[in-house]
């Protein structure tokens, strides 16, 4: 028996509607905002303001590409946090009220859980391999690095995380000082590819444990690039690509020796990452690079699955559809994390 689910994620800056029919993707639907590049960053004002108009045209397109019509549908899931809280009131008011229209339940998402079930996504034919628990995942984007257990769907340990900057924002703060523009992690992953990451050294942060510090590196380069800069004003263009690749493989490294301490200290293999970053081609390589010579199991989303989007709403409020865990209509979004 089909059980239909609409997934709603607006926690940033992208407007994203999805259907599922138990795991698997009927579709998967992204209004991303423009609007951000000339500032440098998400404005959130402006972010609540374009969900508004995308909302609807998003979640309509999404109803018919999965071919089934409202009334098919069993429950909606949406974010409730973390994220900002404009664009958060946006899709949890539609959902509220969509839900509320329909006579069906509504599911509240925490976007984090969302990104690790991700993993467990269905294509639309066949079948793909998802971890089995107990499983380490990497959540690393924009505003999060953490190391969790997942010990079952929604039974999970965070062991590891930032005491300052997430990776993600260390990618976009190192390419707005390169001069690239928003969003500049992905940016700093295309020209990092012909370049040398050996060329240029930076310091490791001293955490101790499980822990990540990223705000030191975006201070050293940083001063690094004042420093060259100011002997030759074309050193960045000059060695841009050289640049790039330093960067990110200082940053992949820090990443990888957590996980690998991680994996040393828990005695699980099994590793997935989930979030923006972990789109990073590098890191990707470098975890596959672990899996063939430390046999590691290791779980790589799909690149529509990295960044946010609604499947990972949906796929999330199918398992807690199952346990009949529904929201009421007075819940409130928040915009740190509860976890």
């Amino acid at each position: 028996m089909s059980v239909f689910i609409l997934g709603i994620e607006s926690s940033c800056d992208d407007t994203s509607a999805a259907v599922i029919d138990g795991t698997r993707i009927l579709s998967n639907v992204t209004a991303s905002q423009d609007v951000h590049r000339k500032f440098g960053g998400v404005v959130p004002e402006l972010a609540s303001r374009a969900h508004q108009q995308n909302i609807i045209p998003v979640i309509h397109q999404s109803l018919k590409l999965a071919n089934i019509s409202k009334n098919q549908l069993n429950a909606i899931a949406f974010t409730n946090g973390p994220g900002l809280l404009g664009s958060l009131l946006v899709g949890a008011s539609f959902a509220k009220a969509f839900a509320m229209g329909l006579h069906i339940p509504l599911i509240e998402v925490d976007h984090i859980n969302a990104h690790i079930l991700a993993h467990f996504i269905q294509p639309k034919t066949g079948k793909k391999e998802v971890p089995v628990f107990p499983f380490l995942c990497l959540i690393i984007s924009g505003g999060h690095t953490q190391i969790i257990i997942v010990k079952d769907y929604f039974d999970m340990e965070v062991i590891g995380g930032t005491i300052d900057d997430a990776a993600g924002e260390a990618f976009d703060k190192s390419a707005k000082i390169l001069g690239l523009p928003y969003p500049g992690g992905p940016l700093i992953d295309e020209y990092a590819k012909p370049g040398n990451p050996d060329k240029f050294k930076f310091p490791h942060p001293s955490v101790s444990g499980l822990d990540f510090s990223f705000s030191g590196i975006k201070t050293s380069i940083l001063y690094f690039l004042r420093d060259k800069t100011a002997e030759n004003p074309d050193f960045i263009e000059q060695n841009l690509h050289d640049l790039c690749a330093s960067i990110q493989h200082t940053i992949v490294d820090i990443l990888l020796k957590k996980l690998t301490k991680a994996v040393e200290q828990t005695g699980i293999t099994k590793v997935a990452i989930a979030g923006g970053v972990s789109a990073n081609s590098a890191l990707q390589k470098a975890l596959l690079m672990k899996q063939e010579k430390s046999g590691w199991k290791v779980f790589i989303p799909d690149f529509e699955f990295c960044t946010d989007n609604a499947a990972m709403i949906a796929v999330t409020g199918y398992f807690k559809y199952l346990r009949n865990d529904f929201a009421k209509q007075k819940i409130s979004p928040y915009s740190r994390s509860r976890k």
